[in-house]
């Protein structure tokens, strides 16, 4: 896998609660603040149903896991939540049963007592992915790397104008590949954000399709922010895309890394109003 951006920890193969796996994870929070990790459910579930303590482990997520009658979705519940109990974990240098896994409003991770640490999760067939940051705000999103979606009838939702121009120029195989990096791009950014489906996916748009650096840009393809958020796209398992959006306060970690701390309510309004401006400009 490629790193795509410097300041991103490619993603790394979550195989079981332990393994090398879990000094990547140390070492990308280490090195460059962030995390992330991809894992299938089918390689955790016989872990996850024989492990005596899945009930501590699991917190108020016990419930939800024991009246969820349908089997695929259960077991891909369990393991995705220990996914993140135990990319968390190693994280934060602790056990995971010291996690306490909670959601917000939309249904958006968060590890309740632990703000240095933001967290997000996804899942598409039998994938799951989890991204963990300390310099901010982290979104992760995935898709079946086969998956077409077609850029004549999606351009208008997905597409800023200068997107649809540069795909336009291309044969249909890579339109169909290029829409799908935007799509996860998108997804991952406005995850990170907070707002998800609820923004407008062809007012932001991204850069560097050939060149590996991924940037945001305004809606007419001018820079919209001034490196603070960072990019990238993975391909995992040999089937999958992972794409990931890690926003970077600048502050120093080593001083104060609670994402409480770092961001207010206004910080999606600020980041908005800033594409708009750049859009205006």
């Amino acid at each position: 896998m490629r790193d795509n951006s410097p300041r991103l920890s490619p993603p790394v193969h979550l195989t079981g609660p332990d393994g090398p796996w879990t000094d990547a994870v140390r070492e990308g929070m280490a090195r460059r603040g962030n995390a992330s990790v991809f894992t299938t459910w089918g390689e955790w579930l016989t872990t996850a149903l024989s492990e005596p303590a899945l009930r501590g482990l699991l917190g108020r997520d016990w419930t939800r896991y024991r009246r969820t009658s349908d089997p695929t979705t259960r077991y891909r519940f369990v393991v995705s939540r220990l996914a993140v109990r135990h990319t968390a974990a190693a994280a934060l240098g602790i056990a995971p049963d010291r996690i306490d896994l909670s959601y917000k409003p939309g249904g958006r991770p968060y590890l309740r007592g632990m703000d240095q640490i933001d967290v997000s999760l996804t899942h598409t067939d039998d994938l799951i992915a989890v991204a963990v940051s300390r310099t901010g705000r982290i979104g992760v999103d995935t898709e079946p790397a086969g998956r077409r979606l077609a850029f004549q009838l999606l351009q208008d939702q997905v597409c800023t104008e200068a997107e649809r121009v540069e795909l336009a120029a291309l044969p249909e195989a890579e339109q169909t590949a290029g829409i799908l990096r935007l799509w996860t791009l998108k997804e991952a950014y406005t995850k990170a954000l907070g707002q998800g489906l609820r923004m407008n996916f062809s007012e932001f748009g991204f850069g560097g399709r050939h060149s590996g650096e991924t940037g945001l840009l305004a809606p007419d393809g001018t820079p919209a922010a001034r490196g603070e958020w960072s990019f990238g796209t993975y391909p995992v398992l040999g089937r999958y895309l992972v794409s990931i959006a890690c926003h970077d306060t600048g502050l120093d970690p080593s001083r104060d890394t609670a994402v409480a701390t770092m961001l207010d309510e206004g910080f999606v309004s600020m980041v908005t109003a800033e594409l708009h401006g750049s859009n205006s400009a």
